[in-house]
């Protein structure tokens, strides 16, 4: 068996190993110019616009506002600082020392100072109505995610939200009708999406190195125990919150967006129906007891019904594939978002690390890995990966993610994460929720792209038309040698 597993690798590494899309290139689909059909299942509207190829009106500079200067947000005023094209122009947050605090990340890149709105929970509506922004940039607690970003999309701007995009059903259709109506570009910032191996593996996919894809696994396992209870991590205890009101996989799209990639999700195939259960807590509710015994600030906490501590679901597609997502942000584990494969002639698994590829009954060696990944890397990760790597963000993901959103929105391009994304990954939370609330009941899972999805092409991260974009101010410690 190793012998025919080595043959094969020997045959797949003489290809010429670029990007098979299995469809042509996106056409630039221009909104005056092209009606959405008018398709099958729920909530189908007649001559709805199809924001899937989609490109927005090319702009040379990409003008943003940020909201949300808490954990996320200042690494992102930090990495679009880098970006060639982007002003930043307005800063938010409740918190008027965040808004100062990001400031001064602007005053230290020799950047012009952003307009700062501060002081209440409303004050975001003011920036959002400015009409010198093109971007709106939410890095704000899940609850904001969606009147945000609608509230954007209605004043005439692209949105970009964190993940996840939104907490119910019907905010995620309000996402995709709002997009779809305004023609504007609606994001969430899926960085899991542009890892390295997760990219490498979407190109190997699209090359037919594993074969047909039948299954994927794909998870988000973090032990956030001491940040979900820290008094000084999330704004007013919000994300302890959301653990004590909610039982289900709460926080799907950092594993499910790379898998569904692979899978031509909504570009292809189709989600169908989930089923989904839920552990006990055995961890939360014996930790607020514990630190309700010693400080009165816990009691409000100490009597909650916490979500179970493991959460797995399993989704089926429209064309018979399954997909596994776990979730646990509260047990003593090694980091994990899984990333796994499975196909009809290989596989790859990401963690635990060192990350794998198969062929056969074991796996490659390391030599043989790197021939893969050298023939395999994909065109955005040789232009940005090395200065991505550098500058950070979770290893760099953040910072190719940023990049690859503005060189898009400059050059007209479609955006490799749309709308209709956003809405189906971030689903999965609220569905997760009411199959474990029914002894993980089987549940439809909608879609959002109303039957398009068989028509509709895979993502293209060829760089054809982009890739034009510079990279400005980086500090001579952070440049590629």
């Amino acid at each position: 068996m190793a012998s025919k597993r080595r043959s094969f690798l020997r045959n797949i590494t003489l290809g010429s190993g670029a990007l098979v899309t299995g469809f042509s290139s996106f056409a630039k689909v221009i909104a005056d110019e092209t009606e959405r059909l008018s398709l099958k299942n729920s909530k189908t509207q007649p001559g709805v616009f199809n924001m899937c190829g989609y490109a927005a009106p090319k702009m040379d500079k990409v003008r943003i506002g940020i909201i949300g200067l808490g954990m996320r947000g200042p690494g992102a005023v930090e990495r679009m600082s880098f970006i060639e094209g982007v002003e930043i122009k307005a800063l938010c947050d409740q918190y008027p020392d965040r808004v100062a605090a990001a400031q001064k990340i602007l005053e230290k890149m020799g950047l012009p100072k952003a307009a700062e709105y501060s002081g209440s929970k409303e004050a975001w509506k003011e920036l959002c109505n400015r009409q010198d922004i093109d971007l709106v940039y939410i890095t704000t607690p899940w609850s904001w995610h969606t009147p945000m970003a609608v509230y954007a999309m209605e004043h005439g701007k692209h949105a970009a939200s964190e993940v996840p995009a939104a907490k119910t059903i019907e905010e995620c259709w309000q996402l995709v009708e709002t997009s779809e109506k305004t023609k504007k570009h609606f994001m969430m910032l899926e960085n899991c999406c542009y890892d390295f191996f997760e990219l490498l593996t979407l190109n190997m996919t699209r090359n037919g190195l594993f074969g047909e894809l039948i299954h994927a696994e794909c998870a988000y396992i973090h032990d956030l125990r001491d940040l979900n209870f820290s008094k000084t991590g999330y704004a007013e205890m919000w994300r302890l919150k959301e653990n004590a009101s909610r039982n289900g996989n709460l926080y799907p799209t950092h594993g499910l967006g790379p898998v569904s990639q692979c899978l031509n999700i909504n570009r292809g195939d189709q989600m169908d129906y989930l089923v989904s259960t839920s552990s006990n807590d055995f961890m939360m509710g014996a930790i607020a007891k514990e630190k309700a015994e010693t400080d009165n600030f816990y009691n409000e906490f100490k009597d909650k019904h916490y979500r179970g501590n493991m959460n797995t679901s399993v989704i089926k597609t429209k064309k018979g594939k399954t997909i596994m997502v776990q979730h646990d942000v509260t047990s003593p584990r090694p980091y994990s978002r899984i990333h796994l494969i499975s196909g009809t002639k290989g596989m790859a698994n990401k963690w635990p690390a060192p990350q794998k590829i198969s062929f056969g009954d074991e796996w490659i060696s390391e030599a043989e890995y790197k021939i893969l990944e050298e023939k395999y890397t994909l065109p955005i990760v040789k232009h940005i990966g090395a200065i991505a790597k550098n500058v950070g963000g979770h290893g760099g993901m953040d910072f190719i993610m940023d990049w690859r959103l503005i060189d898009c929105l400059r050059n007209g391009l479609p955006l490799d994460e749309n709308v209709y994304d956003a809405a189906l990954w971030s689903s999965i939370a609220p569905l997760s929720e009411k199959s474990v609330g029914n002894r993980s009941l089987t549940i439809d899972i909608p879609d959002f792209t109303k039957g398009a999805w068989e028509i509709n092409s895979p993502i293209d991260l060829t760089l054809d038309g982009g890739g034009n974009t510079e990279i400005r101010n980086v500090p001579e410690k952070l440049k590629v040698n």
